[in-house]
Order: structure tokens, then C-alpha cells, then sequence
């Protein structure tokens, strides 16, 4: 037999919510007010049968008009207030002033504070008028006591109120926040792949058309990668989605990416016609999943953009490891004034890879600059700071070691 390591919390009472919640509310209300008031019935003063017909209605519908709060706060709060002040009217005690309170209450915790104020003013103003007229019942202290305690009430309501849309505001803010980010990572692990179609693709249809009887070796081996590209970009988006349905799948449709990956990226890049070199400058270290991953979409976005718009031929990955960060370099000998489209120019663009490469960066407290180099092409850099979760070790001397085109560091 299963056990059920927590059967209490299923079998403890479940509070009214929704409708059942306004209607148990009204009827607590109702109960209250009806045995307090059973002496104000019983009382001294010699009252009709009429008065006595309409004083129990009065406090009926009152508290009754309860049950509306929420869906109509200001017409339920007026109208109580309207009830209220004929029973009392009518030289009547008892505890119904709870109701006014309690719809009161629901005014401004839903953000009608003009309405709220308008009530109070009303109530005040009239309880004071009864006063001066010479009632033994409200004096001036009494009518100072309980304005102070409708405007705590308004003041409650209000703060609820704040609450309520404060943690909205939070939740909304959240929610566009995580479609930013998974709008970025769509863009990342799709935009690469296929922008390397794109332009394998592009070439082959340029030699095919250039000269078709020489150009089939070349076509073939340019289709083949786009073969490839198509195919990771295929699996790469359904790990994606995977993720976002959070299925339980034994293994992921693909690795996650890292620098561990660097190579594939390469061969990627090379596939459409660059020249890739990888440098690795410090003592390696452990890298926190958000880190590693921030540098491995770094240097693909930079990879795409220059296979995309650099009309460049050799490309420099450089990764250098610091005490407290990691510093992403990607330089190619391409066209710096009009290259990489959105990241090509430091004029202000509307292009979403420079934006999603810096929110990256930022997000994790780094920086990033992009932009034509001194001697010609165009570079990117991306700073990331490890973060107090990464185990470090002091760095070595910074001694460069190069890998040839194509190996991973």
C-alpha cells in the first residue's frame, strides 16, 4: 500500500472562496448583528408595530447586500449606507454599523477612492449634523472617534488594494520578462543555424548559376551542410520546446550549450566558408550553467553575424579567463563599417542579436561592446563575471595557446 506523506493537508477544512465566500461573509455579518441588536428591539422606548416592521428589513437588507460587494463595491456600499443611516434613523442601536464597515472596506480595497472618501465624508457629515441638532447619543468626541475609525478602514482598504496590484505588477513584469528570455533563446539556438543555411544554400545557388558543369562537387558538399545545419536546428528546437512543456523525457533531444560545444560551432562556421581560429588565454575553470551558456550564445550570435554580414574570411574566437570573469572575444577581417547587421555599426539599430547578446551579458552582471576594429573587421566582446557559485582557482600566467581552425580549446 502506497503511503501518503501527506494525507492532513488534503483532509484539513477548505475555506469558502469565490461566491460561497460573500455569501458566508453576509451571513456572519447578519448573525452579529442580529444578536446584538435583540436589546435595541427589547428596549425601553415605546415603538409601533410599523417601526418594528421596518427596523428587522432594514437590518436584514443590510447586511444581506453583502453577498454584492465584489462585484458591484460602490453601488452595495451606498446602499448599506442609505439602510444604515434609516435604521439608525429610526432610534435603533446595535452593532450594524459592522456592515457600513465591511462595505466600506470592499471600496477601497478595490481601488475606488473616490468613491470611499465620498462615503466617509457622507457618514461624517451626517453622524456630525446629529450631533450639533443636539442628539445625547453622538457627541463630539464620539463623532471624532469614529471618523478616525472610518478613515483607518479606508486606509486598510487601500493598502490592500496597494498590495494586490503591486504583486500583479510583479507577476506581469515576470511574465514579459520570461517571454523576452525565451524569445532570446529561441532566437539564439534557431537564428544560428539557420542563417547557416542560409547562406550555404545562397552559395551553392551562386556557383550553380556562375558556372552548373563545374559547380556540382561544390553544390553537393554546400548542400550536405545545409543538410546538417537543418538537422541540428531540428533538434535543437524540440530540446527548446521540451523544455518549455517541461516533458519527462529519460534524455534530453540535445545537449545543453556550453563551451563545450565550442567545436561544433566551428565546424559550423567553417562549413560556410570561414577560416575559424580558437584561442584560450588563462587557467580554465569551472563555469556556472548561466555563464557557460551566456559565453557558448556569445560566440554564436558573433559566429552567425559574421557569416551573415562581415563578408569576412577569418574569424578569432578568444576566450580569456580572469580572476573574477571570463572575457569572450570574437574579431574577423571583414567589412567593420557595414558589417554584422544589428552589431555591425555602433549606431543604433533595430536588430535583436546585439540586444540579446548584451541582455545576456547584463543579466549576469557583465558587459558587452561591439564594434569595427582599428585595423580593420570587426569585433565583439563580452565580459561575464563568474559569480560567487563558481568554484575558482587563482589563474596561471596568461600565456595565449592557439589551436588550429576548427579544434576546440
Amino acid at each position: 500500500m502506497a503511503f501518503d506523506p501527506a494525507p492532513s493537508r488534503r483532509r484539513g477544512p477548505r475555506l469558502p472562496h469565490g461566491r460561497a465566500a460573500d455569501l458566508a461573509l453576509a451571513g456572519a455579518v447578519l448573525t452579529v448583528v442580529v444578536l446584538g441588536s435583540v436589546q435595541s428591539f427589547r428596549g425601553e422606548h415605546e415603538r409601533s408595530g410599523l417601526v418594528l416592521v421596518l427596523a428587522a428589513p432594514l437590518l436584514v437588507m443590510s447586511c444581506g447586500v453583502l453577498y454584492f460587494r465584489r462585484r458591484h463595491p460602490v453601488a452595495v456600499g451606498w446602499t448599506v449606507l442609505v439602510l444604515t443611516g434609516t435604521y439608525y434613523s429610526l432610534h435603533f442601536d446595535g452593532p450594524l454599523m459592522i456592515a457600513l464597515i465591511v462595505a466600506l472596506y470592499t471600496v477601497a480595497a478595490t481601488g475606488r477612492m473616490r468613491a470611499a472618501v465620498a462615503l466617509v465624508s457622507v457618514v461624517v457629515f451626517g453622524v456630525g449634523t446629529v450631533s450639533v441638532l443636539g442628539s445625547k447619543d453622538l457627541t463630539g468626541i464620539a463623532v471624532f472617534l469614529l471618523s478616525g475609525w472610518l478613515v483607518a478602514v479606508v486606509a486598510l482598504g487601500f493598502v490592500r488594494y496597494s498590495r494586490l496590484a503591486h504583486a500583479r505588477e510583479v507577476e506581469r513584469r515576470a511574465a514579459t520578462e520570461e517571454r523576452l528570455r525565451i524569445a532570446r533563446e529561441l532566437h539564439d539556438v534557431i537564428g544560428h543555424h539557420i542563417s547557416l543555411i542560409n547562406v550555404q544554400a545562397g552559395a551553392a545557388l551562386h556557383r550553380l548559376r556562375k558556372d552548373p558543369s563545374s559547380a556540382a562537387a561544390q553544390s553537393e558538399e554546400a548542400l550536405a551542410a545545409v543538410k546538417d545545419s537543418s538537422k541540428v536546428a531540428l533538434r535543437e528546437l524540440r530540446a527548446t520546446l521540451g523544455v518549455l512543456r517541461q516533458a519527462d523525457e529519460a534524455a534530453p533531444l540535445a545537449p545543453t550549450g556550453g563551451l563545450a560545444r565550442l567545436a561544433e560551432l566551428v565546424r559550423a562556421a567553417e562549413r560556410a566558408g570561414l577560416a575559424v581560429r580558437t584561442q584560450t588565454e588563462g587557467a580554465e575553470r569551472p563555469l556556472s550553467t548561466e555563464v557557460d551558456l551566456a559565453a557558448y550564445r556569445v560566440t554564436q550570435e558573433s559566429l552567425t553575424n559574421v557569416a551573415r554580414h562581415a563578408h569576412a574570411t577569418a574569424v578569432t574566437v578568444r576566450l580569456r579567463y580572469g580572476d573574477r570573469d571570463l572575457l569572450v572575444e570574437v574579431e574577423n577581417d571583414g567589412n567593420g563599417t557595414a558589417a554584422h547587421g544589428d552589431t555591425g555599426t555602433t549606431a543604433p539599430s533595430t536588430g535583436s542579436g546585439l540586444r540579446g547578446m548584451r541582455e545576456r551579458a547584463r543579466a549576469l552582471g557583465g558587459e558587452l561592446t561591439a564594434g569595427p576594429r582599428p585595423g580593420g573587421g570587426f569585433a565583439v566582446q563580452a565580459r561575464i563575471p563568474y559569480g560567487p557559485c563558481v568554484p575558482g582557482r587563482p589563474d596561471g600566467p596568461q600565456v595565449p595557446r592557439e589551436n588550429g581552425a576548427g579544434r576546440q580549446p
